[in-house]
């Protein structure tokens, strides 16, 4: 209805309205929220049930006290502050909080100040347009607002802020894994220039082997199939080169995209020794294969990472890895939906009203005007909408079951990711022994088919067979040593460890 009255009438109908807002509803339909069980063990294979009681999580130890070496530090500074993937999760949060914002604004009525004009035939003038009404108005009003008995718009609300914390939780998610990518990869690196270091030994080795051999068959001593094995295995020697020269590129190039930007120089890993215990190298200078040097004191290795983390329990995950939380946000954010297709089963109550001053005249409206109200509730209650609110809701109720679904194969995944990082801790370190063990065999077998080759005690084709076994299992224990480096990174990720900053603390 609209009508002219006194100002107090008018002013009446505004505190109604605001009024009204105040006491909407206080409680919604959404159904208790309740965490899934974890479909885990209550411990990971091969590890004891509990941690020690003084020792911290991964995810509490900041990226920069876990790797300690500089430059790595610097690279990890560097991609978080330039990687894109990161720019794009940060920029998701502050859409996602902009998108609350607005859903969140739907609990309270919208007033907009407005003019509006209308000229019409009078009642009664037969289309003649000798006589026209005109009607101009100038004030507040608030249209359609939504009186939130039942809790749709909030449960809306609900979800939309269970949606913009799921992607505060994206964003640590996607900074762990950067900085374990940028961490495996500088060590990637480092086992690359390992392998080059290797294979250029190996190369010279051989380039003096292959001048030996040319020698001896100038001089009667050897025949050409001795020339042909010794050319054949410094081709290799110079393919292997190039392949590997190639793979550190190819690994710099993946760096410089995590970083968002072209590697410092200064900042690549140097290329260190192969680290084998001395004893392998004792007394073979004057051999012309290629032997490991003498070992570092493993200071590169130990400013790289930490020596170990303890595991923890299964069921920390679930507050310690982000990806799991924002699987639960999802999963609350479904919850609440279920609270909002509820709801539509109700009455909705709407209120369209304004308040201001009227003319007949444009001229006279803000000088003559008089006060005009109006007051425009409505009520809709569902009778027949042909299924469409149960659909909803049916909608709602599978959405809430396929977020358990998926939270729970987030909790099993995560499970399977520390599990399979331990199962490395537990045989990596191991398996870099044996293959220290079995290069040092290799060089005395080297060494020793040398010197009966020297002597004419066996042919040129034993030591051909030492020197490319020899080669075969140098790389092996760089690769191994690789392995294990980057396995300590992983766990530290698994473990949800990498999204803390210090400045934070």
């Amino acid at each position: 209805m609209t009508a002219r009255r006194p100002f107090p009438l008018a002013l009446r109908a505004t505190t109604l309205v605001l009024v009204a807002a105040g006491v909407t509803g206080c409680g919604t339909m959404i159904p208790e929220f309740m965490r899934p069980a974890a479909p885990v063990p209550a411990s990971y294979p091969g590890t004891a049930s509990t941690a020690a009681p003084d020792s911290q999580s991964a995810a509490d130890i900041e990226w920069q006290r876990y790797f300690g070496d500089p430059r790595l530090q610097r690279l990890i500074e560097t991609a978080l502050n330039n990687n894109r993937d990161l720019r794009v999760a940060v920029l998701n949060i502050e859409q996602a909080r902009a998108q609350y914002q607005v859903r969140r604004a739907d609990e309270f009525p919208t007033v907009n100040g407005g003019i509006t004009g209308s000229r019409q035939p009078k009642v009664g003038d037969n289309g003649s347009g000798s006589s026209i009404s005109s009607t101009y108005t100038a004030g507040l009003s608030i249209t359609s607002y939504e009186f939130d008995f039942f809790g749709r718009v909030r449960s809306l609300s609900a979800a939309q802020l269970a949606q913009f914390a799921g992607t505060e939780e994206a964003r640590k998610t996607v900074q762990i894994s950067l900085v374990a990518s940028v961490a495996n990869a500088w060590l990637g690196l480092l086992a690359d220039g390992e392998l080059l270091a290797v294979t250029r030994r190996t190369l010279t080795s051989r380039e003096e082997s292959m001048k030996l051999t040319q020698l001896k068959f100038d001089h009667g001593a050897s025949s050409e199939l001795d020339v042909r094995q010794a050319e054949s295995l410094l081709e290799g020697a110079r393919v292997a080169l190039a392949q590997q020269t190639r793979q550190r590129a190819l690994d710099e190039n993946a760096l410089a995209l995590l970083l968002g930007q072209p590697v410092p120089a200064d900042a690549l890993p140097p290329v260190t020794p192969v680290a084998v215990p001395a004893a392998a190298t004792t007394a073979m200078s004057s051999s012309t294969v290629p032997l490991l040097s003498a070992p570092s004191d493993s200071t590169e290795l130990a400013q790289t990472v930490l020596a170990d983390l303890p595991a923890g329990l299964p069921s920390e995950l679930l507050n310690r890895r982000p990806d799991i939380r924002q699987a639960e946000q999802q999963l609350i954010a479904a919850n609440a939906n279920i609270g909002a297709a509820r709801a539509a089963f109700f009455p909705r109550i709407t209120l369209s009203t304004s308040v201001g001053i009227a003319s007949t005249e444009l001229s006279d409206l803000f000088k003559g005007g008089t006060l005009a109200w109006s007051f425009a509730p409505q009520l809709v209650l569902p009778i027949f909408d042909a299924g469409r609110n149960q659909a909803n809701l049916d909608a709602a109720q599978v959405n809430r079951d396929i977020a358990v679904a998926q939270y729970e194969k987030a909790v099993q995944s995560a499970f399977r990711e520390v599990a399979d990082a331990l199962a490395g801790r537990a045989t990596l370190g191991d398996q870099l022994r044996a293959q220290q063990a079995q290069a040092r065999a290799e060089e005395t077998r080297t060494k020793l088919a040398d010197l009966r080759y020297r002597n004419g005690a066996s042919s040129y084709l034993d030591v051909l067979d030492a020197q490319r076994s020899l080669f075969t299992a140098q790389q092996a224990v760089v690769q191994a040593q690789a392995a294990e480096r980057q396995n300590r990174v992983t766990l530290y990720k698994v473990l949800g460890g990498g999204w803390k900053d210090a400045a934070t603390q």
